[in-house]
C-alpha cells in the first residue's frame, strides 16, 4: 500500500533529508587515498548524532554500520572496515539514511578518489544526469513507470548498464515502503503519480552488463562481469508544483 503523506509529514522529512544530506558532505570532506571506510562510517555516525537523528542503516536486518560504502565493481551495501583504504582512481558509493522524528531521509553519492579513468567520469556523469531525469518525472498525474523509463533512456544512450536486480522504493515512517521505483521499463505504467508520494530514487548504473552477484558477507552487491558500478540516490517529494529534493543541498562536483 503506497502511503501519502501530509504537508505536516513532508515538513518532517525535509529536516530529515536536510540530516541525511550534511552526512554525505562529512562523508564527501573525507574521500581522499589512505583514508578507511571505516573512517567514514564513524564520521557520518558521529555528525548524525550530534544533529539529534540516528542511523536508519545500523542494525536494520543485521547490517553492522551507520553507512554503506562501495567501491569500484560493488554497487550497492558495502560493509565499513578498517582494512579497506581508499586509493586514487578508485570510485565509492557513499549511502546515507537517517531517521529524525520518526521519519526517514537517504541519500546516497558516488566519489572520485583523486584521478580516476574518463570510463569511470562518464560513468559517474551519467548516472547523475540519470537520476535527476528520473526525478524531473515524479510529478502528480504521472505513471511510476515514468521514472525508470527516463533513467534508463539517459544510461543506455550513454551505453551503460542498468542494474534490474535493485530498485528505489517509497519511503517515510519505514525506510522501506510501496512502491518499488525500478530504474527501467516502458513509460506509462504504474500507480499514477500523486501529491504526497515520497520516493527515494536511486540509478544505479555499471559499465558493463547489468547482473550482480552477493558476496560472502551476505551484504555487499558487485556487477558479476567485474565492470565498474554507480549509485546516485535523493529523497523526493511529489508536491502539487512538482518534485522536491529532500535531501538538499547536494554535495557539488566538477560536472554537477
Amino acid at each position: 500500500m503506497i502511503i501519502l503523506k501530509s504537508k505536516e509529514e513532508i515538513a518532517i522529512m525535509r529536516k530529515a533529508g536536510r540530516v541525511a544530506a550534511g552526512a554525505l558532505h562529512v562523508a564527501a570532506s573525507l574521500i581522499r587515498p589512505g583514508v578507511s571506510t571505516r573512517d567514514i562510517d564513524e564520521a557520518v555516525e558521529a555528525y548524525i548524532l550530534q544533529e539529534g537523528a540516528r542511523p536508519a542503516f545500523k542494525g536494520y536486518r543485521g547490517f553492522p554500520a551507520s553507512v554503506c560504502t562501495s567501491l569500484n565493481d560493488e554497487v550497492v551495501h558495502g560493509i565499513p572496515s578498517p582494512r579497506r583504504r581508499l586509493r586514487s582512481g578508485d570510485i565509492i558509493s557513499v549511502d546515507v539514511g537517517v531517521i529524525l522524528e520518526g521519519f526517514v531521509g537517504d541519500t546516497a553519492w558516488t566519489f572520485p578518489v583523486g584521478k580516476v579513468t574518463p570510463e569511470a567520469e562518464k560513468l559517474l556523469r551519467t548516472t547523475y544526469q540519470a537520476l535527476h531525469a528520473g526525478i524531473a518525472k515524479a510529478r502528480p498525474g504521472g505513471r511510476l513507470t515514468d521514472i525508470g523509463a527516463a533513467v534508463q533512456e539517459v544510461l543506455e544512450a550513454e551505453g551503460l548498464g542498468v542494474v534490474r536486480e535493485y530498485t528505489g522504493h517509497g519511503i517515510g515512517r519505514q525506510m522501506h515502503e510501496d512502491p518499488m521505483v525500478p530504474n527501467f521499463g516502458p513509460p506509462g505504467m504504474g500507480p499514477v503519480l500523486e501529491v504526497g508520494m515520497v520516493l527515494a530514487i536511486e540509478p544505479m548504473a555499471t559499465t558493463g552488463g547489468w547482473a550482480t552477484k552477493v558476496g560472502k558477507d551476505g551484504w555487499t552487491v558487485s556487477t558479476r562481469d567485474g565492470s565498474l558500478a554507480a549509485h546516485f540516490e535523493h529523497t523526493v517529494a511529489i508536491l502539487e508544483d512538482g518534485p522536491e529534493i529532500l535531501t538538499w543541498p547536494e554535495v557539488g562536483m566538477a560536472w554537477t
